[in-house]
């Protein structure tokens, strides 16, 4: 549900139609994460970096603080909120077609509503993220509909991967170093968090004394037994939606997203990454 879902969340901070509604708010759209870190963390309300921080996880503090609280002094949240739906409406109907969103196709209606309900199931209890998109009013359009839907549920997810880390223990730095000593992804994709060399360089050299990562740089058999524990441990913690929603319902969610998700694949607008690694849980922060 995971890899049907992500991609229809994260075509928020790629899709042009979302950086020509960050522009009309004033954000800089030279690079895309002045308008990521105003879409995403603007449910928190006005949240200062340190606020910010913590709930992204594997963001660099510096990174975050170069654009937090500065996000609020070009627009309130409320208004990034506003915007943050005409920028989905927009790139979904370019995405998904105008006839399929202004005529809503029967069976987009329907993931809309099972992955409502799925969203309604997740108990945000210890969950930041996902509780502040939860609190926000549900549009009436379907295609709306699923994209809050799936936002609270990839938000509730990823507040529970924080949770893992943290069991494990794992800093937000350290999360990054094991997930690439791993193999899951290079250690450039990781860069865009804005760790400094020396601040990567000290976060392995931990994870080494810990006998989780080698010297040469690769997770040893201890450090993939970790990640792998964390990665259960985040599956078992994002349960709770589907089993409320029951296999036969979750089970025909699947399918009802296979449509839109190809389409948002095969726009070309997400990274290569995106539908793997780098926007997966890491993201969360």
């Amino acid at each position: 549900m995971w890899h049907l879902l992500e991609p229809l969340h994260a075509l928020l901070y790629y899709a042009p139609e979302a950086f020509e509604e960050a522009a009309a708010l004033g954000y800089g759209t030279g690079e895309r994460w002045p308008s990521y870190f105003a879409w995403r963390a603007a449910p928190l309300g006005a949240a200062g970096p340190l606020r910010v921080a913590s709930a992204f996880y594997s963001f660099s503090p510096a990174t975050v603080a170069r654009y937090v609280p500065a996000a609020w002094a070009t627009a309130d949240p409320a208004d990034v909120l506003a915007a943050r739906l005409r920028a989905v409406d927009r790139a979904y109907r370019a995405v998904l077609g105008e006839d399929a969103v202004a005529d809503p196709d029967p069976g987009l209606a329907e993931a809309a509503a099972l992955a409502r309900r799925a969203a309604e199931a997740a108990s945000c209890a210890g969950r930041p993220l996902a509780a502040a998109n939860a609190e926000l009013p549900w549009p009436d359009a379907p295609h709306l509909v699923l994209w809050q839907a799936a936002t609270v549920l990839r938000e509730h997810r990823g507040d529970g991967h924080l949770a893992a880390l943290l069991a494990a223990g794992l800093d937000p730095v350290e999360a990054l170093v094991s997930f690439a000593a791993a193999g899951a992804a290079p250690e450039p994709v990781f860069a865009s968090r804005g760790w400094s060399a020396a601040e990567w360089s000290a976060a392995r050299d931990r994870l080494v004394a810990r006998g989780l990562v080698g010297a040469d740089g690769t997770a040893t058999g201890a450090g993939r037994d970790l990640r792998a524990g964390i990665e259960r441990r985040t599956d078992e913690l994002a349960a709770a939606p589907w089993a409320a929603l029951g296999p036969g319902e979750a089970d025909r969610l699947a399918d009802l997203l296979g449509g839109p998700w190809l389409a948002v694949i095969g726009s070309g607008l997400l990274p290569a990454e995106k539908g793997l690694e780098e926007h997966r849980n890491e993201n969360r922060r």
